[in-house]
């Protein structure tokens, strides 16, 4: 593969990927060795694609991959006490609420949401991938896809109100004078 088309490759894609395998990773360092391991095996195999526009669903399927491999490998050498409790899903809030979020307020909130609805909803929102691209991206029909995507906005929502109850209690504790203390 010629290096001058490998670098526009890695110019192009490296931060989308980068944000995609944090959101599904949870930390950076997770995250860079996925996008690094994804061009590695562009590097190595992706002369075999023949349709080069389709460059970009193919590394975010392979990043995804990669993610789902790492972690089937992670998941056997965790004990069942460590896995995390399921969330219910519930009912939605306001919509207008989201409007007063910020973005690390809603990056936050998306990191508590289960990776298998993470996957569809940082590539939906976040790399404003199709629904079609992200099925092809993740290897689901696109029922599927539609699902995860319902169920992940409700537990976003959840997230995001949990998020928002936090801040709130914040600046109340905060404009609370302490006792002994002139108001």
């Amino acid at each position: 593969m010629n290096n001058e088309v490998f670098t526009q490759l890695v110019d192009a894609h490296y931060a989308a990927l980068y944000r995609f395998g944090l959101s599904l990773a949870r930390n950076g360092t997770d995250a860079s060795d996925l996008v690094q391991q994804t061009f590695f095996i562009w590097a190595t195999k992706g002369e075999a694609l023949r349709d080069t526009s389709k460059a970009k669903s193919w590394l975010f399927t392979t990043l995804y991959r990669e993610f789902l491999r790492s972690r089937r490998r992670d998941l056997r050498n965790t004990s069942i006490e460590d896995l995390p409790v399921a969330e219910q899903d519930i009912a939605a809030d306001e919509v207008d609420r989201v409007a007063r979020l910020d973005a690390a307020t809603v990056m936050v909130a998306l990191q508590s949401v289960d990776e298998n609805f993470r996957a569809p909803l940082t590539l939906y929102y976040l790399e404003d991938l199709s629904y079609l691209e992200i099925a092809d991206a993740l290897g689901v029909p696109i029922g599927t896809v539609m699902s995860r995507l319902s169920r992940g906005k409700a537990q976003l929502r959840a997230a995001l109100a949990r998020e928002e109850q936090a801040a709130t209690a914040k600046v109340i504790a905060f404009s609370t004078p302490k006792s002994g203390q002139a108001s």
